[in-house]
């Protein structure tokens, strides 16, 4: 297995559809970056759960998830599960997102999620953010969607252990749910884990990715 970093990244997009989608999907890379690269810039942007209880818990797990990052989160009002039916707003929201940034790397929900609002949301981020390393992160959920995926972040059992302390701390909205327990979490990044020769990792769909190797880029040579 091949392991290409991407050297430091100094500013990243995290986008979700509903609040807790970012830390679910990508909880553990966050918590591995920021705390390598404490200035580190991430903004936030979260489509759904505006000016309600879900804003708060997921202003709180974020702070918590990206210490010491200047985080900037932005939380929508779009309703939930009617993405498609309000998609000029949700492509004005990431096209603003856009004009206030750009990133060294998007963690965005999966472009072929069995969600409708987050294979959505996937959908629109190539639209204004098209030459971007973009990775697409994966949520458990009742659907069975999970597939094969194409690249790992490996976390350390600290980082996995942190992630799902911080899920059931700051979300208590979604206690309730059946597949929102450690089991879940820790299993799939255990899963993960053994995909790359890890303990723990969190995976990701990649889209298209270019490659510099130490070649010298060239348009239209």
């Amino acid at each position: 297995m091949i392991g290409l970093g991407a050297g430091h990244p100094q500013r990243i997009v995290a986008v979700g559809a509903h609040c807790d989608d970012i830390a679910i999907g990508a909880g553990g890379t966050l918590l591995t970056l920021c705390r390598a690269h404490p200035d580190i810039r991430v903004d936030a942007l979260v489509l759904s759960g505006g000016g309600s209880e879900r804003e708060q818990e997921e202003r709180a797990a974020l702070a918590a998830f990206c210490p010491d990052a200047d985080l900037r989160l932005t939380v929508h009002k779009l309703p939930d599960g009617r993405l498609p039916a309000h998609w000029e707003e949700a492509k004005a929201a990431v096209e603003e997102l856009r004009e206030q940034t750009d990133p060294d790397l998007i963690l965005a929900p999966r472009p072929d999620d069995a969600h409708q609002d987050h294979r959505g949301l996937a959908q629109l981020i190539p639209t204004a953010f098209r030459d971007h390393l973009v990775l697409g992160y994966e949520i458990v959920k009742w659907d069975g969607d999970l597939g094969r995926m194409a690249a790992y972040q490996p976390l350390s059992t600290e980082i996995a252990e942190d992630k799902v302390r911080l899920l059931q701390e700051h979300y208590a909205s979604q206690r309730h749910r059946p597949w929102y327990d450690r089991e879940a979490f820790l299993g799939l990044a255990r899963i993960r884990g053994i995909e790359c020769h890890q303990r723990y990792a969190e995976a990701f769909a990649v889209t298209k990715l270019t490659l510099n190797l130490g070649v010298e880029p060239c348009a239209y040579c």
